[in-house]
C-alpha cells in the first residue's frame, strides 16, 4: 500500500531521481490513490505526468500513448498483475523517449509471497520476480536477470536492488507491506538507448580531433 509514498526517502538520498528520472513529461502505470505526481515539489523538473490505471485502458499495451512521446515511466506494483510482462515492457519502452527512464517497482517473492503461490497476500499477483535465483519454488517465477537481458538491445539497467532495508526478517508470516514502512520489493530503472548509443555499443565521448 502507497508504495510511491514509502519510496519517497530513499529516493531523495540519490540525487538522480530528481535530475534524471523524473524529468519532464511521464506517465505514472497503475498508480492508485498513490502517483508519483503528488511528489512534484520534490522533483522540480518533473513536469506533466498521466496518471494511468484500469479506467484508461490495458496498461499491458498503453495504446492511446504515442511511441517514443514521453520522457520517463513509472509504475509501482503493476507489473506483477499484467497476463505478459514481456508485452507490457515491449510497450512501456515504447512510449520513452530515447534517453529517457523507466522507473519500475515489483514485489519480490520471498519478501512478499513468501513461499506461496498463487499469492496469499494478493489474488490477482499472476507473477513472481526475484533478481537471480537458480531455482525457485515458484512456477510463475521471473528471473529478472534473464528477464532484463532480452532487452538489453534497447535499455540499459542503471539500477537493480533488492528493496529490503526497512524489512524485518525475524518477524511471523505475513504482508510487510501493511506496514508504514516496509517495500518488500525489487526496484528496476532502465534507460532507453539512443539509436547512436546502439551503433557504437556503448556510452563514450568521442576523443576531439588532434588530441
Amino acid at each position: 500500500m502507497h508504495e510511491a509514498s514509502k519510496a519517497l526517502s530513499r529516493r531523495l538520498h540519490d540525487s538522480r531521481f530528481a535530475t534524471r528520472y523524473f524529468v519532464g513529461n511521464g506517465i505514472d502505470i497503475g498508480c492508485g490513490p498513490d502517483p508519483v505526481s503528488q511528489y512534484a515539489e520534490q522533483f522540480p523538473l518533473m513536469k506533466q505526468v498521466k496518471n494511468w490505471d484500469m479506467p484508461d485502458g490495458d496498461a499491458q499495451y498503453l495504446a492511446s500513448i504515442a511511441d517514443q512521446s514521453l520522457n520517463f515511466v513509472h509504475s509501482s506494483h503493476c507489473l506483477e498483475h499484467m497476463v505478459d510482462p514481456k508485452i507490457a515492457f515491449h510497450h512501456w519502452l515504447r512510449v520513452l523517449q530515447a534517453g529517457g527512464h523507466m522507473i519500475i517497482t515489483i514485489p519480490d517473492e520471498d519478501l512478499y509471497e513468501q513461499g506461496q503461490f498463487p499469492s496469499s497476500f494478493n489474488s490477482d499477483h499472476k507473477w513472481t520476480f526475484t533478481i537471480h535465483k537458480q531455482k525457485s519454488w515458484s512456477a510463475k517465477s521471473i528471473n529478472l536477470l534473464e528477464f532484463l537481458a532480452a532487452f538489453s538491445d534497447v535499455a540499459q539497467v542503471v539500477k537493480l536492488e533488492l528493496l529490503d532495508a526497512t524489512y524485518r526478517y525475524q518477524l511471523g508470516r505475513f504482508d510487510q507491506t501493511l506496514t508504514p514502512v516496509a517495500e518488500a520489493g525489487i526496484e528496476i530503472i532502465l534507460r532507453k538507448l539512443p539509436e547512436q548509443e546502439i551503433q557504437q555499443s556503448g556510452r563514450y565521448q568521442k576523443t576531439p580531433q588532434g588530441i
